[in-house]
């Protein structure tokens, strides 16, 4: 039996449209600044993430979009709506670039789509402790170039580097670029406070320390609005790509499991089994790979480059191409890896999906018994992660859709050999995290949305249902 979602019969009622449109009135009257649109198509285009990458998670999402959005370039713009959802009982979600991919931003009972990219101004840049002080619609790419400036950069950032923003990032997302280095977002010591909005019928504008932002950390939005992050950084490293061949898959994997326990100074390690990397847009310069060839993908700090392709040779390996990130010339070699390896590969195979495993050490045994049981079903795609102060291999491996049953039991070999679950065709926080309901997520939640309007369905610990004010 399939255990994927909540049912859609679950979730609540649509809004009825008069409440909708007494809501836009009031905005209108008291911030004529803010910018409302009730456009279907532009509610439509800012009620969707790639959620696409699930065959699971399609059908349920189909058609749920907002019906009002609402553009917020300031404080008192967000905590006026905050307000008027809360006096209205009106659902609300919120939007940073929605490159997220499990429908994190998708509202699943109609309401306001709260669109947060115009609040992104980077605020404070502490000069001694490189402590960054910046708005939640800011570009990761945008901020890490104006950290440059001082010699600081973002520890972590996804693969969706250039388009996300840091309030989605921290919402709705775990790790990435960095987290060979410096684990993941709700490690302690990434989040150092938060700037939050309450919803209700007069919204709080809370200045949040690390102790009570936790809760708000990869919470989908459901908890609290986040409209300022207080986050650590570290010194800037002009990073050098590397693209190193493997003809044997057993030398690439003992290559990538050995690599983290040297000294060379590594910000992300990128494996990809042979019909994974005939299918990636290399970089321009990078040679396609050759018939059978696995890769490497390596951001490398430039005082290895003396040593580290002599350690590769001897491991198997053979350097293929490397450029400075930042002169390389098209695609950077960041967009490649985590889910946008899944991006490119589905590019070719849009009926294949994916999962998201740690793998238990050693690995090779939980990937050897996977792939005894489903065979060219899996391709391998890995990346190295920092996991509780250990060095890990997470899996993202590419699996070719044969509907839900399938997926089930391929979760179940998972489990069986050792890996943990995440799993991204699921639509509540607690299930596509650790699996069981957090309650300091609960309590914030209580806090700081004492109605449940903010995304409701995506809190599993939440029992409670929005308001059943204004529903249709």
């Amino acid at each position: 039996m399939t255990q994927f979602s909540t049912a859609t019969g679950d979730l609540p009622a649509s809004v009825a449209p008069a409440t909708i449109a007494a809501l836009a009135a009031e905005l209108r009257h008291s911030h004529p600044d803010l910018v409302l649109s009730d456009d279907p198509r532009e509610c439509a285009r800012l009620s969707r993430d790639f959620h696409d990458y699930s065959p699971v998670l399609v059908p349920l999402l189909q058609g749920r979009t907002a019906q009002l959005v609402a553009h917020a370039t300031s404080v008192e713009q967000v905590r006026a709506v905050a307000g008027a959802c809360a006096r209205h009982g009106v659902p609300l979600t919120l939007r940073g670039a929605g490159t997220g991919n499990y429908g994190q931003c998708v509202p699943l009972a109609g309401g306001v789509v709260l669109a947060l990219a115009g609040l992104n101004r980077l605020r404070h840049l502490e000069s001694g402790s490189g402590v960054v002080t910046v708005e939640a619609g800011c570009l990761l790419a945008d901020l890490d170039q104006q950290l440059a400036a001082s010699g600081r950069a973002l520890r972590l950032a996804p693969s969706t580097y250039r388009t996300a923003t840091i309030g989605g990032f921290l919402a709705g997302g775990s790790g990435g670029i960095g987290s060979m280095r410096w684990g993941f977002l709700r490690d302690p010591g990434q989040l150092l406070g938060l700037e939050v909005v309450t919803v209700e019928p007069e919204p709080r504008l809370l200045q949040l320390d690390a102790t009570a932002s936790a809760p708000l950390n990869h919470a989908y939005g459901t908890n609290g609005i986040l409209t300022a992050v207080q986050m650590a950084t570290c010194e800037a490293v002009s990073w050098q790509q590397m693209v190193v061949g493997f003809a044997r898959w057993e030398e690439a994997l003992a290559a990538a499991q050995a690599l983290p326990a040297t000294a060379f100074l590594l910000n992300a390690l990128c494996l990809m089994e042979a019909p994974v990397a005939a299918r990636m847009p290399w970089p321009g310069g990078c040679p396609p790979p050759g018939a059978g060839e696995h890769r490497l993908l390596l951001l490398a700090a430039p005082d290895c480059l003396s040593v580290l392709p002599h350690w590769l040779e001897a491991h198997g390996g053979s350097l293929c191409w490397q450029a400075s990130q930042a002169e390389s010339r098209g695609l950077p070699l960041r967009e490649l890896m985590w889910n946008h390896t899944t991006l490119h590969w589905r590019g070719h195979e849009p009926d294949w999906t994916y999962l998201q495993l740690l793998l238990p050490r050693p690995e090779a045994p939980c990937l050897e018994g996977l792939r005894r049981r489903w065979g060219e079903e899996l391709l391998w795609h890995l990346e190295a992660v920092r996991q509780d102060g250990e060095q890990r291999l997470a899996c993202l491996p590419l699996l070719r859709w044969r509907g839900e049953e399938r997926l089930q039991e391929l979760i179940d070999d998972c489990r069986e050999l050792g890996a943990f679950l995440f799993n991204p065709h699921v639509i509540t926080v607690e299930d596509g995290g650790l699996g069981v309901i957090d309650a300091d997520q609960v309590a914030a939640k209580q806090a700081y949305d004492p109605n449940g309007l903010l995304n409701p369905g995506k809190l599993r610990g939440w029992p409670a249902r929005a308001g059943s004010g204004g529903r249709s």
